[in-house]
């Protein structure tokens, strides 16, 4: 313990402190408080689990007490030492035919001895704290093998239902059915069939009257039912038979053959070990769950598997059942409303109580209530919900053989069969891969389904190889891995297709995005040096559109020199037609990167957005904003606003002008889209942005002052001549970056331009009418293309600054 306290824990531990003034005195220990949904809870799982401890101990063939004591144990020490406090631990009915093979094979004093070795095993695991590797087992597993136990208690307890004795194993239990049918206790199956008709029909008792008297477990009710009747109309049954306490056998020395018993601690060990832990996750589920449930403490699994051993070490010692996890006992337990582990506590205290005080009463229940009400937790057990998800994982062969491998064989010899199989459908899985090839409206397709390792390669050439040269191929990978052979073969046959005139899109099933190579990705150019194999490719890592196109740059036009050196002619200084030298179809190069990417619109963004824009289109546009921005090909309004359909009004020209009102050759269109905008549309902020390296505020400070215009472009650049004299007006405040100046004319003209933009646009009328009623605002932002940066306009000090846009800004 000392390397876990500090090193002055010792000494300080003597030293008197003054305690706070509302605090209790230091001296007074704490009373234990018990809080009232505890306690109603706890009474709730008690009710339960009495009369299920005694059917249990009833099917394993064990002594009837031996339920009770691993009842007992299972709350007061697995409940106080467990790591899963809302989780009820006691004798559970995933452990009947792992408990009755080991009675019948070695005898109760000796299943009492495995059961303390179980968890002595438990104990050590726990020390390792593998609890988490526990769960690493297949579900279809799991479940196949609480099937297959289920299974074998409703048959073993048919025979007790029908008045006979239960065989040693299921297929016994099979053949000697008919003669047990022959022989029927028609009492015995009277109390049976009460006993299932109430477990049946409680829980669906209708009305206000049937809400109260379902808040009494329908297993109590039935037995203590069926209990009356019998004693009411005088049925000779057998009944609960409970010896004297001093007379209840206790553990003794293991005896049998050395493998038998290791393989029989195995055995227990397993089941108690995956039954209690699979049930402490689905607690914390369902706690969780639970209306107001707050914040839930998970559970701590090597702390519970601790738990457990110690429980299995306590109650095989003194002559109980093994202890797991019962899911029924804590489903109730946290439907009850249990906040503590506490409600475990009390009921194992009560428990303890019932089984010294109430030994006459429990002594009237027929052992065939007892037996109809375990068979109906066997059927429980095969569960249609896990059949459902296993077939839906295709993992029902696993499911299967695990719970037909129980059902014939054992528990460890059925889960031993489940994970062979699981391993081999794991592999077959890994090493079956479709592969196939089709054309769809001039775009071949590859689709790949499944793992692709170099067991496929061969496959995987042959459909590659289908593939005519110089078309387009969409390679669908559908699976999760990719071997370093497949990924050689696929990258080859690419780079050859590509340099034959076709092109190659490789996209995952999730994603739908185009698959790059590392190769691709990280090839730069040397310095001085030409690019790599990929350097030329534009694609990058980073970019954030879903449809974007990985394309090599177009050459430039081939100018063969002439024989004496002269650059010679293109194609069209030839004569040569153009469409004679378009790629197949007849589409120039432009005209295919078109139609790819309206495909790539309708295969991967349009299933994503169809139902979003079909709204859209029945309720009309809301945007929220007018963004008025430059035409630059490298400004993607969306992508720098984080912006989807419907939310922006966007209106683009050259330059980002807003021409005044009333000016002299104005553009109306500007103007009319702004009055729409405010007064149609009601938009709440008008954003004006420029951008870094705009070509149009380049032209503006290379044109001469008063030279006529003469094109559309010269004449449309009229209108910034204002941010021209602006920047040029000496008594006028400079905008500038925070943090820094200006990198040249250029940049201080497009911030200038934003500001100047903005006194246009106050200067229209609706507008100015909006900003006066204060239903609008304006905004300037200046992106900074080759940083990938946006700046914000703001006003410090009469000085106009645009301040760097930071991650926390958008968060916030």
């Amino acid at each position: 313990m000392s390397a876990c306290v500090p090193a002055d824990a010792t000494e300080s531990a003597h030293i008197e402190r003054a305690h706070p003034p509302h605090s209790p005195p230091p001296g007074r220990r704490r009373r234990f408080r018990v809080a009232g949904a505890d306690l109603s809870a706890a009474v709730a799982v008690f009710l339960i689990a009495l009369p299920l401890s005694l059917g249990i101990a009833l099917a394993t063939g064990a002594p009837l007490q031996a339920g009770l004591v691993a009842a007992a144990v299972g709350g007061l020490v697995a409940g106080r030492l467990g790591g899963s406090p809302l989780q009820v631990s006691g004798p559970a009915a995933g452990l009947t035919v792992v408990t009755a093979d080991l009675i019948q094979q070695y005898g109760w004093r000796t299943t009492c001895a495995i059961t303390v070795l179980a968890g002595v095993a438990q104990l050590g695991l726990g020390c390792l704290r593998v609890a988490r590797a526990a769960l690493a087992v297949s579900p279809a597993i799991v479940h196949g093998m609480l099937t297959g136990i289920g299974v074998t208690i409703a048959v073993a307890q048919a025979h007790i239902v029908l008045g006979g004795e239960p065989q040693s194993s299921v297929p016994d239990n099979l053949r000697a059915l008919p003669a047990q049918l022959a022989r029927l206790d028609t009492a015995a199956l009277a109390v049976s069939v009460l006993t299932l008709a109430v477990l049946l029909l409680w829980p669906r008792l209708p009305g206000r009257a049937g809400h109260l008297l379902r808040r009494m477990p329908a297993a109590l009710v039935a037995v203590t039912g069926a209990t009356a009747v019998a004693a009411a109309a005088g049925l000779v049954l057998p009944v609960v038979d409970l010896p004297s306490w001093h007379s209840h056998a206790l553990a003794g020395l293991p005896d049998g053959p050395v493998l038998g018993l290791v393989a029989a601690v195995l055995t227990t060990t397993l089941v108690c070990s995956v039954q209690s832990l699979l049930g402490a996750t689905a607690v914390d589920k369902l706690a969780a769950a639970r209306p107001g449930a707050g914040h839930v403490v998970r559970s701590d699994l090597d702390r519970e598997l601790l738990g457990q051993g110690a429980a299995n070490v306590v109650s095989g010692t003194l002559g109980g059942l093994p202890v797991a996890g019962v899911a029924v006992r804590s489903t109730a337990n946290v439907h009850a409303g249990a906040v503590s582990r506490n409600s475990t506590i009390i009921h194992g205290a009560l428990v303890v109580a019932a089984a010294l005080l109430l030994v006459p009463l429990l002594e009237l229940i027929p052992l065939a209530a007892l037996a109809a009400l375990v068979m109906a937790v066997g059927l429980r057990m095969v569960s249609l919900h896990h059949i459902r998800t296993v077939t839906r994982h295709r993992e029902v062969l696993v499911y299967a053989v695990t719970a037909l491998g129980v059902i014939s064989l054992g528990v460890l010899e059925g889960v031993a069969l489940g994970i062979a199989v699981a391993v081999g459908v794991a592999l077959h899985r890994l090493t079956r891969t479709r592969i196939t090839h089709e054309e769809e409206n001039g775009v071949h397709h590859v689709h790949v389904r499944g793992q692709l390792t170099f067991l496929a390669v061969p496959r995987l050439s042959r459909a590659l190889h289908l593939v005519p040269q110089g078309t387009d191929v969409v390679v669908s990978l559908n699976g999760s891995f990719m071997d370093h052979a497949a990924y050689e073969t696929l990258q080859d046959w690419q780079s050859t297709h590509t340099a034959r005139g076709g092109t190659v899109e490789i996209t995952g099933r999730r994603t739908g995005v185009r698959i790059a190579e590392p190769g691709e990705l990280a090839t730069e150019p040397a310095h001085g040096g030409e690019s790599g194999t990929s350097g030329d490719c534009r694609c990058r890592p980073w970019t954030a559109w879903r449809n974007h196109q990985c394309e090599r740059p177009s050459p430039a036009p081939d100018i063969a020199a002439g024989p004496d050196g002269t650059p010679g002619t293109d194609e069209r200084d030839r004569g040569t037609d153009p469409a004679s030298s378009a790629p197949a179809r007849g589409r120039t190069p432009s005209g295919r990167q078109l139609v790819r990417g309206l495909s790539t619109f309708q295969r991967r963004t349009a299933p994503l957005v169809r139902g979003e824009l079909a709204r859209l289109a029945r309720e009309g546009q809301r945007p929220s904003q007018l963004f008025l921005t430059c035409a630059d090909s490298r400004v993607v309004t969306s992508m720098i606003t984080s912006s989807g359909p419907g939310d922006l009004f966007v209106v683009r020209n050259v330059g980002n002008l807003v021409p005044p009102p009333g000016v002299e050759s104005g553009d109306d269109s500007v103007a009319a889209a702004i009055e729409y905008a405010v007064d149609v549309l009601a938009v709440r902020s008008i954003t004006v942005c420029g951008h870094s390296g705009c070509g149009a505020m380049q032209a503006l400070l290379g044109s001469r002052p008063g030279s006529p215009a003469v094109t559309p472009l010269g004449r449309w650049l009229r209108h910034g001549g204002p941010s021209l004299e602006r920047l040029r007006d000496p008594g006028a405040p400079a905008p500038r970056l925070a943090g820094r100046a200006p990198a040249d004319d250029v940049e201080r003209l497009c911030l200038t331009n934003v500001v100047q933009q903005l006194e246009h646009l106050r200067a229209h009328e609706a507008v100015a009418r909006a900003l006066e009623e204060g239903s609008l605002e304006l905004h300037g932002v200046y992106f900074h293309v080759g940083e990938a940066q946006a700046y914000l306009l703001a006003e410090q000090e009469e000085v106009r600054v645009f301040d760097r846009v930071r991650e926390v800004d958008l968060v916030v």
